[in-house]
């Protein structure tokens, strides 16, 4: 047979392995030095213990606390410590405590002070007029800015929730920024000037409040940057504010506070009743002021309505972000407004409704308790788990020796590389991307043990099934490996699509489980194509597997009684069949089934044919004697 010299370069493909565990472990150790990696992954809550804080939600008037805001608490704790680069953090609600419903914040190992005050700190909305809408990471450039805002008129409306706009800011206020003024650090979720305007601005939405070191901040925020989506900065009300959304998708230019979140009375969600009231299929969110809100409102409204776009917006901004930046269409009097139109669908609109509900509370988190939580019961259960990890490994061992021979030396070498390339991922992605180990991430390495192995399991059986057949040794490698790779690749893609799955619906640990299941999914992959494959193309041309040597592996004795026997040095024997001649030992080539079976039938009519014959001669002879 005719060997594939583009694909049979096993040595290169080893060596380009090999120097990529190099670099992955030569990154990982530069960054022992020059960064903050370590030599080990990082661990969860349950693995290294950590800080533990339990927040009452308590309202300054008295009253119970629904649900719906403390799930609305929750998510912005969560997204606090999300954006801090604190992973694997648990934020759960816990009932029957003192004062009601708590919120219990786990953190692990030692977060600074300043992720506890963002827990800590409990989350205002203010309403502030818009003064520019910018791209995320666009900086001034003093041209007037467009939006690119529809709105839905009705009687009292404004306009949609959400803003896309890409314009630059405005800037009438011309002067640059002075040596004293500098720009704010992108690392500050939010930022406000320093200096104070030369000109008394007359309201919230004058031009004038754009000073030298807001211009500056403008320069030096940008939202596409996870940390400053955060929240729970600085907020002055009486000061200017550069912000951004929750998404990241758009930055704003807010002038000072012009009302609180307590003078909001109620929001709530539901669909738009028309002028004649037929109730359409437009998802509105309906508010309502309290008697000093109304009449605040209606004055900005009223000042708004006629300005240009983008000065004709006001921003609700819930923890420092802005949640919606709805356009005036109307002098809204009586202090019932509507927020209707950007294709606001059932989700999005209970959403929002949501989000200015938990604002208008007037809402502070009391801590109950703050302690240190030891990994104890975590700890017991990883000894347990690795012993259980290790005992599986060793059941791997000893059956791949006992049925591989020599041959299942390239399991464990192969299971070794792939536990080199998960420990070198893990500890990566916890250095740049703040992952933590956790006890089901644990038992998602351990069951990839098996995963692993039945790839290579796979594999070596095709190999010896090509050998009962007749195909020579190297031949029997690349023929199984073809048949093999699509059940490999079947099988790793069943299980890398189940993790997904698992990641993107499941909550808590069984997250960590799912993250770890697709990483050793795809190190599978990596491991039977760049070293399984190579070596056992490499060991076709060693003597002790070529010859079928009985500790190989490869001994003709263990290969069944199919009828072909292997002898060794590329060489086959085949059973004669009758009427069909023999096939080259070394051609690379097998009957086929169809050719078995018409060759059997040849073999029975001819014996047939050979009956009658004989027994005639035999009664000829008798008559003459």
């Amino acid at each position: 047979m005719v060997q594939n010299t583009r694909a049979a370069r096993p040595v290169r493909t080893l060596v380009v392995l090999a120097l990529a565990i190099a670099i992955l472990f030569a990154t990982i150790i530069a960054g022992t030095h020059w960064s903050k990696a370590t030599l080990v992954p990082k661990l969860a809550l349950d693995l290294e213990g950590g800080t533990q804080v339990i927040l009452v939600p308590v309202l300054d008037a008295g009253g119970q606390v629904s649900d719906a805001t403390i799930t609305e608490a929750i998510r912005i704790i969560r997204q606090r410590v999300d954006s801090s680069g604190v992973s694997e953090a648990q934020i759960t609600s816990q009932g029957g405590g003192q004062g009601g419903t708590s919120i219990v914040v786990g953190i692990p190992g030692k977060p600074d002070q300043a992720t506890l005050d963002l827990v800590r700190k409990s989350a205002l909305m203010r309403f502030r007029a818009v003064l520019a809408v910018l791209a995320p990471n666009s900086a001034s450039t003093g041209a007037t800015p467009t939006a690119s805002v529809s709105s839905t008129s009705t009687a009292s409306a404004t306009a949609s929730s959400s803003a896309t706009a890409t314009a630059s800011p405005s800037a009438t206020a011309t002067a640059s920024a002075s040596p004293s003024a500098t720009a704010t650090s992108t690392a500050t979720p939010i930022t406000q000037p320093t200096d104070t305007p030369t000109t008394k601005p007359t309201s919230a939405s004058d031009p004038a409040w754009e000073t030298p070191s807001l211009l500056a901040a403008v320069d030096g925020l940008d939202c596409a940057n996870p940390d400053n989506r955060k929240g729970g900065g600085a907020d002055n009300p009486d000061l200017p504010l550069v912000t951004c959304n929750p998404e990241g998708t758009v930055k704003y230019v807010l002038g000072p506070a012009e009302i609180e979140g307590k003078d909001l009375s109620s929001a709530t969600s539901g669909l738009q009743t028309g002028p004649n009231g037929v109730v359409t299929n437009n998802w509105v969110v309906e508010l309502q002021f309290n008697g000093d809100g109304g009449k605040k409102f209606g004055t900005i409204t009223t000042r708004l309505l006629p300005l240009t776009s983008p000065s004709n917006q006001f921003a609700m901004v819930l923890d420092g972000l802005v949640i919606s930046a709805p356009v005036v269409q109307a002098a809204i009097l009586d202090g019932r407004a509507e927020i209707s139109g950007g294709n606001m669908t059932r989700v999005s609109a209970a959403t929002l409704a949501n989000q200015l509900s938990f604002g208008a509370l007037p809402l502070t988190f009391k801590v109950l308790s703050e302690e240190q939580v030891s990994a104890t019961l975590g700890a017991e259960q990883l000894q347990r788990g690795l012993l259980a990890g290790l005992i599986g490994l060793i059941l791997v061992v000893i059956y791949s020796m006992l049925q591989y021979r020599t041959l299942g030396l390239v399991t464990i070498a192969s299971l070794v590389i792939a536990g080199m390339i998960t420990y070198g991922l893990i500890t990566l992605l916890s250095w740049t991307q703040g992952y933590r180990l956790s006890l089901p991430g644990v038992a998602g390495i351990i069951v990839s043990i098996g995963i692993t192995a039945d790839s290579f399991i796979v594999f070596f059986e095709r190999v010896r099934d090509e050998l009962r057949e007749g195909r020579t040794l190297y031949a029997a490698v690349e023929q199984g490996w073809e048949r093999a790779r699509r059940t490999i690749l079947a099988a790793d893609g069943v299980n890398f699509l189940a993790a997904v799955v698992l990641y993107f619906l499941a909550v808590g640990g069984v997250r960590g489980f799912a993250y770890t299941l697709g990483l050793t999914t795809l190190v599978d992959l990596l491991v039977v194509f760049t070293f399984t494959h190579p070596v056992l193309r490499l060991l076709t041309r060693v003597p002790f597997f070529a010859e079928g040597h009985k500790f190989s592996g490869l001994d003709p004795n263990l290969l069944g009684s199919s009828g072909v026997r292997y002898r060794g040095r590329g060489q086959v024997s085949k059973p004669a069949l009758a009427g069909v001649a023999s096939v080259a030992p070394d051609d690379g080539e097998r009957l086929t089934i169809a050719e078995r079976r018409a060759a059997a039938a040849r073999s029975e009519a001819a014996g047939e044919r050979k009956k009658p014959t004989d027994a005639g001669s035999a009664s000829s002879k008798g008559s003459d004697s």
